[in-house]
């Protein structure tokens, strides 16, 4: 058990718009206060620490040397993980990581390795599994195993500058479809083979991420599945995950289940709260229903990283156990 006071202090590295939806909630925290934002762009990090009224920092090392912290959330670009995460867990702190957790394997290998020599709380923003409709499917799978599932994320161009960059963002595989294949580890298992295939001919420009991909996916108990993601759009069309077993058709997404293509479960809108709310009772007394701990979520962005490396080689690629 961690010695915290009543008030667990927590430190925020990122000022975009998802630390800025973390700062919103942790604010609304009777036993947390932030104590301090710091972003590479001084202006974010003055912006958002003003609305919480705390001090802003133009970088993470003054956050860190500044001291008087509990925790701290990482809510970086992809291509900006790892010296964050290592200067936080060198101060014995407990990590909150958004996700991605990075543009390649080795920096979340070494990240996981850290967190676990150390034996400090973890937590990743893989938020849709705290999403009550994914409870709900999950009893109704609990003994019809799924045999074919059908991801999708179908959406527009974000509006940050670094997106379209693949050696910045990592691909929307990557930096949005992995909550799908999040979604698709819970209710059907790992993934034992994946092929990736992305549009050609009237594509993006030379050095823009793939616009277009599709993917088969061959799961390690026997079921098969798709993948299929564009930015093509002017809005999000459709982000979801659809799962088939014996006599149940599953639709989900991050606000609704369809059952069988007629009854609507709308989601209550707690997961956001919720996965922060896990982390920080993580925090104060080792407790908390911490879903998805950094290890975990590096067993997703594994899966991410086979897709967009099937992409790339335009071949099969087979996971390791």
């Amino acid at each position: 058990m961690r010695d915290v006071s009543s008030i667990t202090r927590i430190g925020i590295i990122g000022a975009g718009n998802v630390a800025a939806r973390h700062a919103d909630v942790l604010s609304g925290f009777p036993d947390v206060v932030i104590t301090g934002i710091a972003d590479v762009d001084p202006l974010k990090a003055e912006a958002l620490a003003a609305r919480h009224g705390v001090p802003a920092f133009d970088g993470h090392a003054g956050l860190l040397e500044a001291g008087g912290l509990d925790a701290v959330y990482v809510c970086v670009p992809p291509f900006a993980h790892g010296k964050p995460e290592h200067d936080v867990l060198s101060c014995n702190l407990p990590i909150f990581v958004e996700k991605p957790l990075a543009l390649d394997l080795e920096t979340a290998e070494n990240i996981a390795s850290e967190i676990r020599r150390r034996g400090l709380p973890s937590a990743v923003g893989h938020h849709w599994r705290y999403l009550d409709v994914l409870d709900r499917a999950r009893e109704l799978l609990a003994d019809r195993p799924v045999r074919l599932a059908l991801g999708h994320w179908l959406d527009k161009v974000p509006p940050v500058g670094w997106w379209l960059d693949p050696a910045r963002s990592g691909g929307q595989v990557v930096e949005q479809a992995v909550h799908v294949l999040d979604l698709a580890r819970v209710l059907v298992g790992e993934v034992a083979m994946v092929h990736a295939v992305p549009a050609a001919g009237d594509g993006p420009a030379d050095g823009e991420v793939d616009r277009a991909v599709a993917a088969v996916l061959r799961f390690a108990g026997g079921a098969t599945g798709t993948l299929a993601t564009t930015s093509l759009l002017r809005h999000k069309h459709r982000a979801g995950l659809e799962v088939y077993a014996d006599g149940v058709a599953l639709e989900l997404t991050e606000t609704s289940l369809t059952v069988n293509g007629t009854e609507v479960v709308e989601d209550a809108g707690r997961a956001k709260t919720l996965v922060d709310r896990a982390f920080i009772d993580a925090v104060r007394d080792g407790g908390g229903d911490v879903r998805v701990p950094y290890d975990e979520a590096l067993r997703t962005h594994r899966l991410a990283l086979a897709l967009a490396r099937s992409a790339t080689l335009g071949r099969p690629v087979t996971l390791d156990g």
